[in-house]
Parts: C-alpha cells; structure tokens; sequence
C-alpha cells in the first residue's frame, strides 16, 4: 500500500465514518474512530463523552495546540496539571494520532488528523461531503436525529467541527486545499466513496 495511514474528514451525515470503516475493511488496516476516543479516554482518565466531545467539538485556544505540535509540551515546558482538562485532552489526542501512524497503517476519522499528521509523506487526507438531504436523510435515519428542524441540528454540528479546526489548525475545515481528495457521497455512494479511496491508496 502506498498510503500507510487514511485520514477521514466528514460533514455530519454524510457517511465518512461509514466510508472510513469500509475503506479500513478493503484494505485490512486498523481503524480508529470512537477506538481513538477509548485510547484517550483510557489514557486521561476523563470520562468517555467528555472526551468524545471535547476532541472534536472544542473551542480553545490554538496556543497549546500549536505548542504541542512543535513537541514543547512534551518537552516539559507546560506542566500538565496547569492545563484545563480540555486542552489536557487535546494534546494527548494528538500525540496518540501521531504514535498510531507511526505504528502500524491505518484509518483515522476526524479529530482533525489531516493537519496532525500533515507533514507525513504516507497518508492520504480525505474529505467526505453530501448535500443537505442526503445528509438529513441519513441522520434521522441512522442518529435519532429530530425531523422537525433537523437542518439546524446538523448545521451547528458541522458548524462547531469547523470551528474547532479553525482554532486548532488555524485552517479552513472542508477547504480542498487541505486535502488531497474531496468526494460528495450524495451523489457517488458510500460503496463508490470506498472503492475511490482504497484504488488510491494501493
């Protein structure tokens, strides 16, 4: 395989875990989505939903982020009890995207791991997207999702990814320069999707 590691960026509803999962199957890697959660879940001692939350849905600021990525934080600059459970949780996911890839090849979905694992030579960064009501579709179907206003629902909820990317990264989250690869699921499928990524990846 020519790409060791898959980075899954995804609007909500648009089926990018879904993707990822059978991407990761095709190719027999690991695969990691809520595994990654459980890692640092485990790791921090912080609830699951916090975590869960936090990682991808946080509003800090970019300072830590940035501080970690150039390894100062691991290097003792910043004393971990100083820090706010948030930005705690934020690091140690960082550093667990970077020791996945390293380890052994594989699919990781979301937790901006695109920009984490930027400056690798091995990884294929992806970006899933749908219309509207492909998207609200799915939701309702598959997340319990309310039909009433389900729009606003899935609005705030990409709204608040592209938030956090933008502070951490300081990036623009689904822009297709940051990605190597953009595919809309509404319109080719979730099983197309996969058979795109995986043709590209060997």
């Amino acid at each position: 395989m020519s790409k060791r590691v898959i980075t899954i960026s995804r609007e909500f509803g648009s089926g990018g875990r879904a993707i990822g999962k059978m991407v990761a199957d095709k190719l027999g890697v690991k695969f990691y989505d809520r595994e990654l959660i459980q890692l640092v879940a485990k790791e921090s001692g912080f609830a699951l939903d916090f975590v869960e939350e936090t990682g991808e849905y946080s509003s800090t600021s970019s300072l830590l982020y940035n501080l970690s990525v150039g390894g100062i934080y691991t290097q003792g600059a910043f004393s971990p009890e100083t820090l706010p459970p948030a930005d705690k949780v934020q690091i140690l996911q960082n550093n667990i995207i970077r020791e996945l890839a390293e380890k052994e090849p594989c699919v990781i979905v979301g937790r901006s791991a695109d920009y984490i694992l930027r400056e690798r030579t091995d990884c294929l960064n992806v970006f899933i997207h749908a219309d509207m009501a492909h998207k609200v579709k799915r939701a309702v179907e598959l997340y319990n999702i309310s039909p009433k206003s389900p729009e606003k629902i899935l609005a705030k909820k990409d709204k608040a990814r592209a938030s956090q990317y933008r502070r951490y990264t300081d990036q623009v989250w689904g822009m297709a320069d940051n990605y190597h690869l953009t595919l809309d699921s509404g319109v080719f499928g979730l099983e197309k999707c996969c058979d795109i990524i995986v043709a590209l990846a060997r």
